[in-house]
């Protein structure tokens, strides 16, 4: 039955029965699609080439030996060359390829592995790749030369471009990171197979299954020595397995073992996924194109996922899981949640499904802009979303750009409060309607009930009922606004100016620059000096006086380096944070650790005990509040440090609610604005 034995890529979520009349058939046929109404159906992901593809694609006796577009009804690509619903070939970007007789031949067949696999296509009729003037296998064996002598390819995804160097050449990796403009943020890699994974990284059973699942994500996993360049002062590596049969005949064509590949753009620019696009935006980056025949429909990069001892826990949701339904949320009326502005993504809620889009990025960029515009123009059409009957859901903030876009969409509109949706996300994923909770919203900034910039929070309540502000950081100023976010220094000022008594931080062991003493100057003036009660800055301002005192080049860096430095002892004592009123009291914790480091503590040591007072002072919030037996929902970019996460782990058990199937950051926000626009409306 279907149950017991479903297709290789189904997911079967629930199976419903009706009975019907007989109509007399003989045969099984799959017809023409009909359309009647607007569609509902959920919409497959790109999938992995399957071992049935990849044997015939490396026998010389089949007729698509080294074909880069082989597939079947079991593999290849879906969301990326999607048109419009139904899904049928015309309606696909392989409509311009008609099929020759043979792959007629399998598409109609029942008993054929390929029956109705919209892509179908062989090298008598369908695309293939070019590079320099060359075609298929010889364009491949082309590039795996360039990049065995160091050059810098663009290569033709599923989702759009990918820029590959090779892993081990030192030279190769830091032209990539000028090339690119990206300074320290890591670089995930390919390998060729698990074996090269193995000799790159730490393997868990878990992480295995993640690494071969058909999502095929980046796996973010530990590191066994250096890769010169790769991750900079990080012990995490995202490696990845090849996952399209281009890459696969990459390094059957001697490729290096372990590529880089990394997406098809400049540092923060979505992706490139058009031909002319790439060629232009690419051009100072690459040193040759290997481009596909075949038109991208729409952009999906790599997702990114990670396995901890408590679960797994998509990091960014793109190719492999977009855009699946990841929770039903019952509503009469599509939902459209555009999202926050970092790390956006957004959710349409269609006869109850949440469907939540591929990875857009950061919004204060034009192209990101656009992307995020035309994500939702897509969505909405291949659902046929009238927007006049849409309830169109926005962050709080009135300034954010993705609120200023709902605002001026049709249909009714509805302000979330960014951290209760990120708590709402949690609850949404597991369906808890109605259970009663402690939930912590910890990250970098939000828009609060109070025009403030919140981060810090912990609600009780339910979903139905709605989460109520409980507790929370005790403010502090942020100089600069959003600016101290890119120098630890200048959150350091606006926090430390609350302590009786500071040491000249100028001086050893701490040598900040100057920039610490104009964010002071700001603060007494009150001059561009706000308020928050993020723990995302108070991260900031720990590693600022650990010894991390230069510009961060990539969000949550300083957080990161924290972490890892934290993570280098295995035990520590908790500086104080007390709950005081309705407030945690970082004042003790940072008049310890100024104390400590003058003393010379090592900084390994402090940096440890910071991550156990938070986990203490979740515990003790959970008894503060008379949640002591609550399901405990931790949501939040704080939340994707996995230092601070395995201790609540430890103490909590199963009692700790993560996310699972969206980001814990803010690329999740967009589920939790749909539930709770779902009980307003």
């Amino acid at each position: 039955c279907i149950a017991a034995q479903p297709a290789p890529a189904a997911r079967i979520a629930a199976i419903a029965t009706s009975p019907v009349p007989p109509e007399g058939f003989s045969t099984f046929s799959i017809r023409e699609s009909e359309k009647n109404e607007p569609p509902s159906v959920r919409i497959s992901p790109d999938l992995p080439a399957c071992d049935d593809c990849l044997r015939e694609m490396y026998d010389p006796q089949d007729r698509r030996y080294q074909y880069p577009y082989i597939n079947c009804t079991n593999c290849g690509p879906r969301y990326s060359i999607i048109l419009e619903l139904p899904y049928d070939r015309p309606k696909t970007t392989m409509r311009s390829w008609p099929m020759c007789p043979q792959c007629d031949a399998e598409y109609r067949d029942p008993a054929n592995r390929r029956f109705h696999a919209q892509p179908v296509a062989c090298p008598a009729c369908g695309p293939t790749y070019e590079l320099g003037g060359l075609r298929g296998s010889d364009a491949i064996s082309a590039a795996a030369a360039r990049l065995r002598s160091g050059e810098i390819l663009a290569v033709k995804g599923l989702g759009g471009y990918h820029v590959a160097c090779d892993a081990r050449n030192a030279k190769s990796v830091a032209a990539l990171r000028e090339r690119k403009f990206r300074k320290e943020r890591p670089f995930a890699v390919m390998v060729r197979s698990l074996d090269g994974a193995r000799d790159i990284a730490e393997l868990t059973p878990q992480a295995i299954e993640m690494l071969t699942s058909i999502e095929r994500p980046i796996v973010l996993l530990p590191s066994r020595f250096l890769l010169e360049g790769i991750a900079p002062e990080n012990r995490e590596i995202g490696v990845m397995l090849p996952y399209t049969p281009v890459a696969h005949l990459l390094f059957a064509a001697d490729a290096p073992s372990v590529l880089v590949m990394t997406s098809g753009n400049r540092s923060n620019e979505p992706i490139a996924y058009v031909d002319d696009d790439a060629f232009g935006r690419l051009a100072g980056i690459a040193d040759a194109f290997l481009s596909g025949e075949r038109e991208i429909a729409r952009r999906v990069d790599d997702s990114v996922a990670r396995v901890d001892p408590w679960g797994t826990a998509v990091l960014r949701h793109a190719r492999g899981y977009a855009p699946r339904s990841v929770a039903l949320i019952p509503s009469k009326r599509p939902i459209l949640a555009v999202g926050a502005d970092l790390k956006n993504a957004i959710s349409l809620v269609v006869s109850g499904n949440a469907f939540v889009s591929q990875h857009i990025g950061d919004l204060d960029h034009f192209a990101a802009l656009q992307s995020f515009k035309e994500t939702i123009a897509d969505l909405c059409s291949m659902y046929e979303i009238s927007t006049d009957d849409l309830v169109v859901v926005h962050d709080a903030h009135p300034q954010y750009a993705s609120t200023r876009y709902a605002q001026s969409l049709a249909g009714t509109h509805v302000a979330v409060q960014h951290h209760r949706a990120h708590v709402a996300s949690v609850l949404a994923e597991r369906g808890e309607w109605e259970r009663s909770v402690i939930g912590f919203a910890w990250d970098g900034t939000g828009f609060g009930d109070d025009g403030t910039i919140w981060g810090g929070e912990v609600f009780t309540g339910s979903l139905r009922m709605g989460l109520s502000r409980a507790l929370h950081l005790r403010a502090a100023a942020l100089p600069g606004g959003d600016a101290a976010a890119r120098y630890p220094v200048q959150c350091a000022a606006g926090f430390l100016d609350q302590l009786q008594s500071v040491p000249d931080l100028h001086a050893l062991p701490f040598n900040f620059p100057d920039r610490y003493r104009q964010a002071r100057e700001l603060v007494r003036s009150k001059v561009r000096s706000f308020t928050t009660t993020s723990v995302g800055r108070l991260f900031d301002t720990v590693a600022a006086l650990c010894g991390f005192t230069r510009e961060i080049t990539f969000e949550g860096q300083a957080a990161m380096w924290l972490e890892h430095i934290g993570s280098e002892t295995p035990h520590a004592a908790a500086y104080a944070l007390p709950i005081k009123e309705d407030e945690f009291d970082f004042r003790p914790l940072l008049q310890a650790v100024l104390a400590d480091r003058i003393a010379g503590k090592p900084v390994a040591e402090i940096a440890r005990g910071f991550h156990v007072a938070l986990c203490q002072v979740a515990l003790d919030a959970c008894e503060a509040v008379g949640a002591s037996e609550n399901p405990v929902v931790v949501s939040g970019g704080v939340f994707q440090n996995r230092l601070l996460t395995g201790m609540l782990y430890e103490a909590l058990g199963d009692r700790l609610w993560l996310n699972v199937r969206v980001p814990c950051n803010d690329g999740g926000i967009c589920l939790g604005q749909a539930a709770i626009a779902s009980i307003s409306v």
